[in-house]
């Protein structure tokens, strides 16, 4: 059961860093700030996916040493905060491009 979560949680941090990389590429080719502000967004909350499960995984593979421990309290903050604010650009942008639409 441990190793089907592993995979998982792998799978999860894979696809993340793809997104990640592809919503960054095209963030940078977007003529329309709007369009770039909602990219990024989504950039945010690939790489706060991305964190969090870095960090569950790392959680999952090692033992509970105390700097291991905070490591992974600090990537699962910044990965948490990295999806409120990718989640909060999102929806800002997209009231903006609706708004002016």
């Amino acid at each position: 059961m441990l190793d089907i979560i592993r995979y998982i949680l792998f799978a999860v941090l894979v696809i993340s860093c793809i997104a990640a990389a592809l919503f960054s590429f095209r963030a940078r080719r977007m003529p329309n700030p709007l369009d770039r502000g909602i990219f990024l967004g989504m950039m945010n909350i690939s790489m706060g996916t991305m964190l969090v499960a870095l960090s569950f995984i790392a959680m999952l593979m090692f033992r509970g040493s105390t700097p291991a421990v905070i490591v992974e309290a600090v990537f699962i903050v910044l990965g948490a905060f990295n999806i409120f604010a990718g989640i909060r650009n999102t929806t800002y942008y997209s009231r903006q491009k609706s708004a002016q639409s």
